[in-house]
């Protein structure tokens, strides 16, 4: 099937490495443009900037015939995320799709997690999603088209120890998601999310000490950040035009379609709750129905395939 990429634009934050280039590289493939939006700070987001894995990225769409432009803004600053947009707009004269990838991690057990690194975590994930897709609604909105891709994941989605920050921004991305989906969909402009698995520089501290944590990080080694790749492009391009509002995840060779918040389980009192009747008639009526205290290793507990 036509993916309808040929000469379009596509920006991709966080396209310096990992699941980020691997997307960019793709989109050159397919015939689209790229931006390549990376800040080159280190995985917590510290350090001196740098272009140089940006370049790399450059370098590698220009050896499969592509063509790319370099953006070093931060996707955490609004006006800086309205220049990465306008520079697609000068330089390739349109804007398709925005990958909202860019990411740090800090990765704290909740009740030793400082403030600043729930502020730093929050502001790259869910306010840069918010800034570079609000950046880009307004040309979306003009031609009467766009896509966003926006990256989640399992931690929000379904848990994890010690990342409160992340996965309360990963889940929050979500919402942003959706209502981009309903509020612009008159546009003509779509929205989804798709949750990543790969051995990338995000994953790579992960502890791998014991036995069975060798053997873990050893099956998620098989997980690369091109395995992802396919799926962003995918939604990104003509061909998901019916596809907007879902959460996808790519893990090796298998998709998902993820479920969303609905109502499971209701009761009902014809003359009100008090605290009491809650705790003799709902609460028991309800337990069956708890959500387990799952992480994403709990629920994904297979090898990925």
């Amino acid at each position: 099937m036509e993916l309808g990429l040929k000469d379009k634009v596509a920006v991709v934050t966080g396209a310096g490495g990992g699941i980020g280039r691997a997307i960019a590289i793709e989109f050159a493939r397919a015939g689209a443009k790229v931006v390549i939006n990376d800040i080159g700070v280190s995985l917590s987001g510290t350090g001196e900037r740098s272009s140089a894995m940006a370049e790399e990225t450059k370098a590698m769409i220009e050896a499969v015939g592509g063509e790319a432009i370099i953006s070093t803004e931060s996707v955490s600053e609004w006006h800086a995320a309205r220049r990465t947009v306008e520079m697609a707009l000068d330089h390739f004269g349109r804007i398709d799709a925005v990958v909202n990838n860019a990411g740090i991690l800090r990765d704290v057990i909740f009740h030793k997690m400082d403030p600043a690194d729930w502020e730093a975590v929050i502001n790259v994930h869910l306010n840069g999603s918010f800034y570079m897709s609000r950046a880009a609604a307004e040309p979306f909105r003009a031609q009467g088209g766009g896509a966003f891709v926006h990256m989640t994941s399992t931690s929000g989605l379904i848990g994890n120890f010690g990342q409160a920050n992340y996965s309360a921004a990963k889940l929050g991305v979500v919402g942003l998601a959706k209502s981009i989906a309903l509020d612009m969909a008159r546009f003509g402009v779509r929205s989804n999310c798709v949750a990543p698995f790969a051995w990338s520089r995000m994953t790579s501290s992960i502890p791998s000490t014991t036995p069975e944590e060798q053997a873990r990080v050893a099956r998620m080694k098989r997980m690369t950040p091109e395995t992802n790749a396919p799926l962003v492009v995918f939604l990104a391009s003509a061909a998901a035009a019916e596809v907007t509002g879902q959460v996808f995840a790519a893990r090796l060779n298998e998709l998902f379609l993820f479920n969303q918040m609905r109502p499971i389980r209701s009761v009902h009192a014809a003359e009100g709750w008090t605290p009491e009747s809650i705790a003799a008639h709902a609460l028991p009526a309800m337990r069956s129905s708890f959500a387990p205290m799952h992480r994403s290793g709990d629920v994904f507990a297979w090898d990925p395939v």
